[in-house]
């Protein structure tokens, strides 16, 4: 039975590539088809009436034409504009560090229903939450257990032994924690406190409310930011584009507190 021409999804605008004069190549993510890209006929004209729809990290029901090589997008209605995601440069950098994670993670047409709502779930704590950071730890940690990469951190991943409360070692080649001993024969690892341990599991087994009850301090996040960065990076083999603007925007953030004070 062949498909229908035409055909609804719910999707998350993950990306926008420039077409032509006016075109745009869109990569949406949906709960049931995955990620698939479409084509945005005349969106970036001025009167485009697609083109609100179809923002950056908007949540839309969007309707497409079935093509020979792309999709066309031939209409869009808003769910959620995540407006504060896009009135806020330090909300819009992590809400792009979280989406270029999942265009990166995935492949298209491949179903992760799991996935499309964590994606949903983090973007409105963006919205909402007083702790960033620990939004996106968790986000990390429960999207690389989504696509196949959940770190082990109960047991040494070399010997096997369950991990004493000691400073123990994250190694991003061998996918977890290595103990005191075995750590000495791995090249790049990073060290693991005691508390960074104890956060990293209560995030990778409890849901949002859960983990949204934890207080961390910012020499705490700043490790965990440092361990999730170098496993991402390792599986990705490149940094993530998004995750260096971040940086550059907390550091002018500094520049002009401290002028301030």
């Amino acid at each position: 039975m062949s498909k229908p021409r035409n055909y609804q999804t719910e999707a998350v605008i993950i990306k926008k590539t420039k077409l032509g004069e006016a075109d745009r190549i869109l990569t949406l993510y949906t709960p049931h088809l995955g990620k698939i890209q479409a084509v945005a006929k005349g969106v970036r004209r001025p009167r485009s009436k697609l083109a609100g729809h179809l923002e950056l990290l908007t949540h839309s029901q969007v309707s497409l034409a079935r093509g020979r090589n792309l999709d066309t997008i031939i209409g869009s209605q808003t769910i959620n504009s995540f407006l504060p995601l896009k009135s806020d440069l330090q909300l819009t950098s992590y809400a792009l560090y979280a989406t270029e994670l999942v265009n990166q993670f995935t492949a298209e047409h491949i179903e992760n229903y799991p996935l499309f709502q964590l994606l949903l779930e983090t973007m409105h704590c963006l919205c909402q939450s007083s702790d960033n950071e620990l939004v996106l730890r968790y986000f990390e940690l429960h999207l690389l257990n989504e696509v196949g990469y959940r770190p082990q951190l109960h047991q040494c991943v070399s010997c096997h032994l369950p991990l004493e409360p000691t400073t123990n070692s994250f190694c991003p080649g061998a996918g977890g924690v290595l103990c005191p001993n075995c750590s000495q024969s791995q090249p790049l690892t990073y060290p693991l406190s005691v508390n960074a341990l104890k956060v990293l599991r209560l995030l990778q087994s409890s849901d949002y409310n859960t983990a949204s009850k934890l207080k961390i301090n910012p020499e705490l996040s700043h490790e965990l930011e440092g361990i999730m960065r170098g496993y991402i990076k390792y599986l990705l083999k490149r940094e993530v584009k998004s995750a260096v603007w971040l940086d550059s925007l907390r550091r002018q953030t500094r520049e002009i507190t401290l002028e301030v004070g």
